[in-house]
């Protein structure tokens, strides 16, 4: 049976939780139990749940209501969103009111009837999910600080167009590229720009999952399907059912685990932990990886069949290095962000610290650039970022006698055909990189007799 969702029954009496887990399992739904207030928030601070039925009345006070009523208002004061059902024995206006001015969702009697249970359950799980749509396409809208960076690389404009074309595909996705390149930011922007933008994106780096907890970490399991299982957990496929699974690393898998990934990526079915029974699964998966995969399946530690289907589509991210133009609009970026986290004055760059970007060499890439802002913009003393503010090591700029290696008129011609190679012979950009203006780089291009779309 399909799995639909996981609910929490808070209830003090054994009985009233066996019966709700046989009612609700019965339909497809995953059942957590928790015999308090204070056992379910251990449950609520390490699960996903969807919904959870509370019982207002426990041992120490079976008529008012108020420990039920604690608990309501306490998930209140963390922005709860789980829609909550409430239920007593003593079903009366008394308690419902202010059960439902507390954040509960609805009310329903004990002993209650299966039909109307089962009713009020299904209709609050369809309003949660819509209301994260909202969130969802919210964020989507309403950028954080209204601005969104645009590349200015031609590698990159094409690679954003190519992204255009294939997001709204259910077609599986690989990003190759070296480490901090921003394949998961690129995921991300992948699963924004799909038809499925309105459920969840669930990351998962399969590098950090340990060889013994992989199926249980992907497909889920049941309560007492082996030594520590305590509670029934939803997987990561049915946590993305709907939407996209992003995993990252995925060459890092060992070959049981490929194997395992590969019949619920070729049918769609797998079975969780301890279940007996086949669930199903609908996800558009986006995998990630820096590894050779030609040497990997050459060393038969990767399976080809597996790779052709994570491979269908794959984008290579490039390394920052081989797209210059991009490192000074991207630095101000981030400089201007970290600023605004840190409470920190508009901060810019000295030309001598732009011409340092340039030629630093980027093995981090982007990930290696936003630390390097970040760092900055929280210990620079002034509000112009010089060279000793970025903290970097320029190799092979100078020997160890400290004799340049080049004349200054050198040094200079090469960083001006650098830019004018960065920009694609825009003088416009190729200023900018340099820090001086277009008039100004003419006059250096007829001082090196070169010519302006070099």
């Amino acid at each position: 049976m399909e799995i639909k969702s996981i609910i929490l029954v808070v209830d003090d009496d054994h009985n009233v939780r066996l019966s709700l887990d046989f009612l609700l399992e019965e339909h497809g739904h995953h059942v957590l139990e928790a015999k308090s207030t204070i056992d379910a928030q251990r449950i609520l601070d390490t699960q996903k749940v969807d919904l959870i039925l509370l019982d207002m009345n426990y041992e120490d006070d079976t008529t008012s209501g108020k420990e039920g009523l604690a608990f309501l208002q306490e998930l209140h004061k963390k922005n709860n969103v789980i829609p909550i059902v409430a239920m007593t024995a003593w079903a009366n206006l008394d308690v419902a009111i202010p059960a439902m001015q507390a954040g509960a969702s609805d009310f329903i009697e004990k002993p209650w009837n299966n039909q109307r249970l089962l009713l009020i359950v299904n209709q609050q799980l369809k309003v949660a999910n819509l209301n994260r749509k909202n969130q969802a396409m919210h964020q989507l809208i309403h950028r954080p600080h209204g601005e969104v960076f645009t590349w200015q690389s031609q590698i990159m404009q094409e690679l954003n167009e190519n992204i255009s074309r294939v997001a709204r595909s259910d077609a599986s996705i690989m990003l190759t590229g070296e480490n901090g390149t921003g394949k998961s930011t690129i995921a991300q922007q992948i699963h924004q720009h799909s038809s499925r933008s309105d459920e969840m994106l669930v990351v998962v780096n399969t590098g950090a999952i340990p060889a013994d907890l992989f199926e249980s970490e992907m497909f889920g399991h049941r309560k007492g399907a082996f030594t520590g299982a305590s509670e029934n957990r939803i997987g990561r496929f049915e946590m993305a059912d709907g939407g996209s699974l992003f995993l990252d690393e995925i060459s890092t898998l060992a070959p049981a685990q490929q194997a395992k990934l590969l019949r619920v990526l070729e049918t769609g079915e797998y079975e969780p932990v301890g279940y007996s029974k086949t669930s199903r699964v609908d996800v558009r998966l986006i995998s990630a990886s820096n590894s050779d995969f030609k040497q990997l399946i050459s060393d038969n530690s990767f399976r080809q069949d597996l790779y052709y289907r994570l491979n269908t589509i794959v984008l290579n991210v490039p390394p920052l290095r081989e797209r210059t133009i991009d490192i000074l609009p991207l630095s101000e970026h981030l400089l201007r962000h970290f600023c605004h986290k840190y409470g920190r004055e508009k901060m810019t760059l000295s030309d001598a610290t732009k011409s340092t970007l340039l030629r630093y060499s980027w093995p981090g890439n982007i990930r290696e650039l936003s630390h390097v802002m970040e760092r900055a913009a929280l210990l620079a003393r002034k509000n112009e970022l010089t060279p000793t503010d970025l903290n970097l090591v320029l190799s092979g700029t100078l020997p160890t006698n400290d004799k340049p290696l080049m004349s200054l008129d050198e040094s200079e011609k090469l960083l001006i055909l650098k830019a004018m190679d960065a920009s694609e012979g825009n003088i416009q950009q190729a200023s900018e990189i340099l820090g001086i203006t277009p008039s100004a780089l003419y006059r250096r291009l007829d001082k090196f007799n070169l010519n302006a779309k070099a």
